[in-house]
């Protein structure tokens, strides 16, 4: 295969890896272009970091085949080792030399040294705001300072692609949307392809332009996170990204029944368990009025009573939790600022059609 200026940065094709006889990352598939930044999301254990090893050349597959520009760097016949692949890596560690100072650990990737390595080591310190810091080893620098150290240094030698594994786990949870978005920015100027794997969804749908949703070694659904988010392929993806709400029932010509009035589910067989998924913000509450509730409407179908069982304020929302009436079971529902209703309050909730996806039921409860 010969370069052009329209190959992906970055092809895996197929890749798969054994341990044990169990596939690890089975059938992956993905790409690419420069100055992309793609997340490998998904639960810890499910592929992600192996996935990561064998682009980077520390591990190698079992089958598959990986290219940068075009240019096969591990397929059936050839290999190419991790120090040839011009592939930077960023762990959450940051594996900063401790007796070399900020400016050192930044240079430590370049080679030569001279007055070009010095102009790259002062442009990448001043687009990371350490510049104070050149002469300052790394137990001087707060975590996050260290992580940007760390990035500094993974870029110094502009490689074509840059893996970061899980790179602000370590971080206050305070400093991460900042440390974040700066990281962001700055990888975006240098123009990278970036894969960034995470266990965060907040992480994902902040920094990637794209996010692969691997579970069991496998890329189960891919695109932007707001397709994700909005499109989610099963239950188990609906939930990976936030709460959820499930109501369950079973398909009666091509609708099915629920304390919530009748939901269209065509496409399904007679017969057929249904999960209907709701996020807690979707659900819509009213007051009850002596035993009454609001009229049913096309939008949000019939009205099902609840009584209060609790109610936080988290800051931005207030989460409230109902037993339903009708059948006992506990639905959840969030609203904005500041909402908290005694235990033992009666209420109505209604169900925004629009905002709901069905699924075949999984089993769980």
């Amino acid at each position: 295969m010969s370069s052009t200026p329209l190959s992906p940065r970055l092809e895996v094709q197929n890749l798969r890896r054994v341990f044990d006889g169990q596939a690890v990352v089975e059938d992956v598939s993905f790409s690419i272009p420069a100055g992309q930044v793609t997340c490998l999301l998904g639960p810890s254990g499910c592929g992600k970091s192996t996935t990561l090893r064998l682009i980077a050349g520390v591990d190698r597959p079992d089958a598959g085949r990986i290219c940068v520009d075009g240019m096969p760097i591990c397929d059936e016949t050839s290999y190419v080792p991790p120090e040839r692949r011009a592939i930077g890596l960023m762990f959450q560690d940051f594996a900063l030399f401790p007796h070399l100072s900020v400016a050192e650990n930044v240079a430590f990737g370049l080679k030569g040294g001279g007055a070009n390595t010095r102009a790259r080591v002062g442009e990448l310190l001043e687009k990371v705001h350490l510049s104070r810091h050149a002469q300052s080893y790394p137990h001087a620098l707060s975590g996050g300072e260290q992580q940007r150290v760390a990035l500094a240094r993974a870029l110094a030698p502009r490689p074509r692609i840059l893996l970061m594994d899980e790179p602000f786990s370590g971080l206050d949870e305070r400093l991460r949307d900042g440390i974040r978005d700066e990281t962001l920015g700055l990888l975006k100027d240098e123009g990278t392809a970036v894969l960034l794997v995470t266990h965060e969804p907040h992480e994902a749908m902040r920094m990637a332009d794209e996010i692969l949703l691997m579970r069991a070694g496998r890329i189960v659904q891919r695109g932007a996170p707001y397709n994700l988010y909005n499109a989610p392929v099963d239950r188990a993806a609906a939930a990976f990204f936030s709460d959820i709400n499930v109501l369950k029932g079973r398909v009666r010509g091509a609708l099915t029944p629920t304390p919530f009035g009748d939901f269209l589910t065509p496409g399904h067989p007679d017969g057929t368990e249904i999960d209907i998924v709701i996020r807690p913000q979707h659900l819509k509450i009213d007051f009850d009025r002596a035993g009454r509730g609001p009229n049913p409407t096309a939008q949000d179908g019939t009205p099902a009573r609840g009584i209060v069982e609790r109610a936080r304020f988290l800051g931005r929302e207030s989460l409230v939790e109902f037993r339903m009436e009708v059948d006992g079971s506990v639905l959840r529902a969030s609203v904005p600022n500041v909402f908290l209703p005694k235990p033992g309050t009666p209420m109505w909730l209604m169900i925004r059609r629009d905002r709901c996806f069905v699924f075949p039921a999984t089993g769980r409860a």
